[in-house]
């Protein structure tokens, strides 16, 4: 589809995309945008010549208290659609303040436009983001009251009721499973590890995933540069006397090196991290059924792993063999079974709602054998079409559902979860995500993971180690967020990884040292 987009005001190009993105799967826009005064469109009535033969969507942001923002939006060949929307920003004390309002103003009014012309309803309001459970946390943690909280999320935001209400179920449940989650960040931070190796790459995989084989050099001495950041954020935990809250092994797929290769990382790790029998999880996402042996299980029990996951993300075969998972579903049951007679009680699985071929049908299938199987959580993702996966890339190859039957298989896995015991414990939300939907993790209570919660509310330092991970680097006393990459493939870690580890040491370094200086100055306030 092909969309004239006529802005005036600021240019919010962007948001724009995303909003217009909510509706329609494949949309070319192309923006025309005043950014000084009153100039054209000049009659949002009258003479449209200048709006060409496309659809079309017009914007004006108007005023500073109230701001408004006022729509217009025709779809080739359709009648006008007029909508508008005002937010008073009298508590507004600074020009970036004011563009947050305005940009929500304007998406309100386009998100009604669109509702209206398409007749879909956005679960999810003017919600674009990723986490949707940071921003209530965030209300109710700077004291808005919940009755409040709910009144902005469902008038201001449009987010619906059930949504609304899954939202609180959450919040609620992780504050049960880490009461002191808006303190952790003080005290300790989180580790994630990770491991860029896969036995293939799945065709709808964006994550720094090599195929390991024929990468045999490169893995020992990937395997070198990670226990090298090991040591050295060791030394500085210790130096600066931070515990660690969780450790997570992801990738990739960390159970495709040897179980000699993870058992001498698990070393290091414990020689070096301090305070490792106060960590309250420590999980590895072993992912691939393919790529579990025993002795990698003995590995992992020898070093106390509380949890793993074993990923079957559908139980039909066909399915598995479009997407190149290279392992049956017999092989998925088998692995879940050594794990458990293994002791590893404690096993989550992935299911991918949307996968190509797939509709409910399916989904009951998998839903059955997970009911078979009862591992201790089940995470619900919702297909997204990532910029550069291989199913992105050649997407007219595969056949998925459409926004109707996605909608439905997702409350289908929602009353299945209830149905057998499981409660919602995270979320999370993913661009070009099908029916703009969510990825839920649900857990028998008691059995959720820490990490999860963690590394979605962004309320503690994680300090990324490996390949592909990112490091999200919290000044403790704020909400204040760095971001701090390690590159993605392999030899480019290899080069790099000394000099990157220092200067990720120089940053945590500031970050933490500013904190004190900060407070320090508190207390000398405190004390006059």
């Amino acid at each position: 589809m092909n969309i004239n987009v006529y802005c005036q005001g600021h240019d919010y190009t962007h948001d724009i995309e995303n909003i217009l993105h909510l509706f329609f799967e494949e949309v070319e826009a192309e923006f025309y945008m005043e950014t000084g005064t009153d100039d054209k469109p000049k009659d949002k009535t009258g003479d449209k010549s200048y709006l060409g033969d496309k659809s079309y969507l017009i914007v004006h942001l108007t005023g500073k208290n109230p701001v408004k923002a006022s729509v217009v939006y025709c779809e080739e060949g359709g009648e006008a659609i007029t909508t508008s929307h005002e937010q008073a920003t009298d508590a507004v004390a600074d020009e970036k303040e004011w563009r947050k309002m305005a940009k929500r103003t304007m998406n309100y009014a386009i998100l009604k436009a669109l509702e209206q012309s398409t007749g879909i309803i956005q679960p999810w309001g003017i919600l674009t983001g990723i986490r949707p459970t940071k921003l209530l946390h965030t209300m109710l943690h700077n004291g808005i009251s919940q009755e409040e909280a709910h009144r902005v999320l469902l008038e201001e935001r449009l987010v619906t009721g059930e949504k609304v209400t899954l939202l609180q179920s959450i919040v609620d449940r992780q504050l049960q499973v880490i009461p002191d989650l808006h303190e952790l960040n003080e005290k300790e931070v989180s580790i994630y590890i990770g491991i860029p190796f896969c036995p293939t790459k799945c065709a709808y995989c964006t994550f720094p995933a090599y195929s390991i084989q024929g990468q045999q050099g490169s893995v020992e001495q990937f395997l070198t540069g990670l226990r090298y950041e090991v040591k050295e954020i060791g030394n500085w935990l210790r130096k600066s006397g931070l515990g660690v809250t969780t450790v997570y092994f992801g990738g990739g797929t960390p159970t495709s090196i040897t179980a000699e290769q993870m058992d001498a990382v698990f070393e290091s790790m414990y020689a070096y991290f301090p305070y490792m029998e106060r960590v309250r999880e420590l999980t590895v996402e072993a992912g691939r059924p393919d790529t579990i042996t025993p002795d990698k299980i003995e590995v992992m029990k020898k070093w106390k792993t509380d949890r793993i996951s074993i990923n079957p993300q559908s139980f039909t075969q066909d399915t598995l063999d479009i997407i190149g998972r290279h392992h049956t579903v017999a092989e998925t049951v088998e692995k879940y079974h050594l794990a458990k007679e293994k002791g590893l009680d404690n096993i989550n699985m992935d299911l991918i709602i949307g996968l190509p071929g797939e509709m409910r049908g399916e989904l009951l299938n998998s839903l059955k054998s997970i009911g078979a199987l009862r591992p201790a959580s089940l995470t619900v993702h919702t297909l997204s079409f990532k910029r550069a996966s291989a199913m992105t890339k050649n997407r007219e190859k595969y056949n998925v559902a459409d926004r109707e039957e996605i909608g439905y298989m997702m409350e289908m896995a929602r009353q299945w979860t209830a149905e057998h015991g499981y409660v919602p414990y995270y979320l999370y939300r993913q661009k070009n995500i099908l029916g703009n939907l969510e990825n839920v993790g649900y857990s028998f209570p008691g059995q959720e993971s820490l990490y999860n919660i963690v590394i979605m509310e962004e309320k503690q330092t994680i300090i990324g180690l490996g390949c592909g991970a990112v490091s999200k680097l919290i000044q403790p006393g704020t909400e204040k967020l760095t971001r701090w990459p390690n590159p993605k493939d392999p030899r480019s870690y290899i080069e790099a990884y000394e000099k990157l580890t220092q200067a990720k040491i120089a940053v945590l370094d500031e970050l933490y040292s500013r904190a004190m200086h900060s407070l320090t100055k508190t207390v000398e306030r405190v004390n006059i």
